[in-house]
């Protein structure tokens, strides 16, 4: 029997903000970053190359095989430990890949072979070989910095303990003159320029390190978590769609279909009259027509579900005018779009009205609702807003849930704001370029 590996499934969310540190602050925290990298690179080099070559050299062997997987286990953990340095100490973001996992119940050298078929923890391997160089080279140029700094800038101060002797200061050397004052006042001009220089070299170094920590370390996170988007704005436009049939169809088979049913007996009903009984026919062939009008206006009602051809011909703001000319509850407007969006955002907002709009004449017991369709810039935002009953929430069914499907499909997003007797608020962003 074919086993398949896992991978823990991740739903896409909203990336959090992270709060950077600035001025003064920024500089320590990234010359601690630096300075610490070197001595925690310097392990993690060791302990993690010590072990993959015990585990290569042993390959042969039952051990060998399981020192290399403790090797990247090892590795794993100093990655991990790194990107929670980056997120503590210089307020970047730096996500967590999803590791592969062996099933559940899988045995004990399943358990340990699987990190060996996991691409991120060999980039965690590569890291911990790779990342000594950019530490020692951050932690060596912020030492220095600091170091010359501070010695330039307090050299005024401990000159008073140096012996004078027949050496030349650095002063003599450059052509500026003999003596302790000379001699200060050029260390103190030094001390001042790598001050106003430190927060760039500083910035230089950590931005080299850090850099190449997060390519290889979490880039593969963001890759993981626009696919895992993807793939879940996909499922929810196919069940968005299959719901959507599902209503359709049910609507056509309790409505129009009946009526047309029972137009149908009419029909069959007047035809025998005729000869018989022709006023009472005529009769007949009016409820039949009445029947029939119904019909018309209630699919006419159905096919503003699918895609009325007033949006098709004549764009969104013509659509989302006649279906709230049609509003049962009276409607104060504000439509405000380009006169051309890409299909699937002028279908998207226009089914966010539509939707929005039957539930405040269904549910909300409103006497009065307001819609605003934006252009934001990179978003079209709707907003429609009534002074119903509230209490609407996409788990009690209402459509809501539905359409929060429907624009998860487009990368859109549904805010619901709808407490007990003070109306309802419904705030859908929609993307106009995807991704």
């Amino acid at each position: 029997m074919t086993e398949t590996l896992t991978m823990p499934t991740a739903t896409p969310t909203t990336p959090r903000v992270v709060e950077r540190p600035r001025g003064v602050r920024r500089v320590l925290y990234e010359s601690a970053y630096s300075l610490s990298a070197f001595p925690i690179a310097l392990v993690a080099f060791i302990v993690v190359v010590i072990d993959l070559a015990l585990g290569l050299g042993l390959a042969i062997f039952i051990g060998g095989i399981l020192l290399i997987s403790v090797g990247v286990m090892v590795a794993r953990g100093f990655a991990r430990f790194e990107r929670i340095r980056l997120r503590g100490m210089l307020g970047r973001e730096a996500p967590t890949p999803r590791y592969l996992c062996a099933p559940a119940g899988s045995g004990f050298w399943r358990r340990q072979l699987t990190p060996l078929k996991d691409a991120q923890s060999w980039l965690d391997v590569v890291w911990a070989l790779v990342g000594l160089a950019t530490g020692t080279f951050a932690f060596a140029v912020t030492l220095a910095w600091w170091t010359a700094t501070v010695t330039g800038l307090t050299y005024w101060f401990w000159q008073h303990w140096i012996p004078e002797g027949d050496e030349s200061g650095l002063a003599d050397l450059l052509g500026l003159g003999e003596g302790r004052t000379t001699e200060s006042l050029l260390n103190l001009a030094l001390g001042v320029v790598l001050l106003l220089t430190l927060p760039w070299a500083v910035r230089l170094v950590t931005v080299i390190h850090a850099s190449l920590a997060w390519v290889l370390l979490s880039s593969r996170a963001e890759l993981q978590h626009e696919v895992a988007r993807v793939e879940g704005g996909r499922d929810a436009a196919r069940v968005a769609e299959a719901e959507s049939m599902r209503r359709l169809e049910r609507d056509i088979h309790d409505g129009p279909q009946q009526r047309l049913v029972r137009l149908t007996m009419d029909l069959g009903r007047a035809k025998r009259q005729v000869a018989d009984d022709p006023s009472r026919a005529a009769a007949t062939i009016d409820e039949a027509l009445a029947q029939a009008r119904e019909t018309v206006a209630e699919l006419r009602s159905l096919s503003r579900g699918i895609a009325p051809p007033l949006l098709v011909d004549r764009g969104l703001a013509a659509a989302l005018e006649e279906m709230l000319a049609q509003s049962v509850v009276p409607v104060e407007a504000r439509i405000d779009v380009p006169a051309q969006l890409p299909p699937h955002v002028e279908t998207a907002v226009y089914f966010v009205v539509a939707e929005a709009l039957t539930n405040v004449a269904k549910h909300s017991g409103a006497t009065s609702a307001s819609v605003s369709v934006v252009d934001a810039g990179s978003q079209v935002e709707v907003r429609v807003e009534d002074d119903g009953v509230g209490g609407a929430h996409p788990a009690k069914g209402l459509g809501l849930a539905g359409l929060r499907q429907r624009l998860t499909a487009v990368d859109g997003t549904l805010e619901i704001t709808s407490p007990e007797g003070a109306g309802t608020v419904l705030v859908a962003r929609i993307p106009v370029l995807a991704g």
